[in-house]
């Protein structure tokens, strides 16, 4: 049985009571609100083809259209990306901009979260030219330059309180992964290992690289350490190194993601925030904890 559900986002929603009625009655199904102005599903939908017709209907507003199955919904495992995705920036762009080189380094970035690029070849020619800054000035951009994207701890907050486990699984460092894991109330985190000689960095990382690859091995790994199917899981992320965890998962969403990503993905959030990653799932705003 089907759910279609439709998400706004809640900074500047834009669903309302009357464009909900209008996508029913395109498609047929009974409608049920999980937030009024912000998320509801249209349970059922007899429109064989009701996910196009939604999202023809919504073309011109910032509202998501999903079609999700109704059993199952709520996931005991997430896996979630960190740069520009649980955060709102790249690290190693920001960190790039202290010695002037955000421009050169953001154009490598852009292009291997496209997929135009190896990632662990443009990883270790963009760390490279980071050699020689300071550890200082890396805790000083972590504190003052980086962001969390809105509804992230609601959603690994919401998530944990009813039994999932939260992993953040990084292609960029401990020294942001570890830390913003733990404001955000990670279960744990995965990233690569920035080295340093005294409190400069050297220009490299521990090898083996996390990549696309790791991604999705966590995620396999995870879920066979905890008794669960593929289908419990949800992964979540925006660049090229995610679509193998992406395509494994029982929900795999493409948030705000690269074109050929959301095109990809079986989900894509392109207007919500992280909370959105809740709705999917069937909960109510009442269920959340923030």
């Amino acid at each position: 049985m089907p759910v279609l559900s439709l998400i706004a986002n809640p900074a500047d929603p834009e669903l309302d009571a009357a464009l909900a009625a209008a996508v029913v009655a395109k498609t047929g199904g009974e409608l049920n609100w999980l937030n009024h102005g912000v998320a509801c599903e249209i349970v059922e939908p007899t429109a064989p083809d009701a996910l196009d017709l939604a999202r023809d209907l919504l073309a011109a507003k910032a509202v998501d259209a999903n079609l999700v199955p109704s059993t199952g919904r709520r996931k005991q495992l997430l896996v979630a990306d960190m740069d520009s995705t649980m955060i709102e920036q790249e690290c190693i762009d920001e960190l790039a901009a202290a010695l002037d080189l955000k421009p050169q380094v953001a154009e490598i970035t852009d292009r291997a979260m496209r997929g135009e690029l190896d990632f662990a070849q443009a990883l270790d020619t963009r760390v490279a030219l980071l050699k020689g800054l300071e550890r200082k000035i890396i805790e000083e951009i972590r504190r003052e330059a980086i962001t969390l994207t809105p509804g992230g701890r609601a959603l690994v907050q919401t998530m944990k309180a009813y039994g999932a486990y939260t992993s953040l699984v990084s292609g960029g460092f401990t020294l942001f992964a570890d830390y913003f894991a733990k404001r955000i109330g990670f279960d744990e985190a995965v990233a690569n290992v920035l080295e340093f000689e005294g409190d400069r960095l050297t220009g490299t990382v521990t090898k083996p690289i996390v990549d696309k690859d790791t991604k999705r091995e966590r995620l396999v790994a995870l879920a066979a350490e905890r008794g669960l199917d593929l289908a419990q899981t949800m992964a979540v992320g925006d660049g090229a190194n995610d679509l193998d965890m992406i395509g494994v998962a029982g929900f795999g969403v493409a948030l705000h993601a690269k074109p050929a990503v959301a095109a990809a993905a079986a989900i894509r959030i392109d207007h919500g925030d992280l909370t959105a990653l809740l709705y999917l799932q069937g909960y109510a705003e009442d269920d959340f904890v923030r």
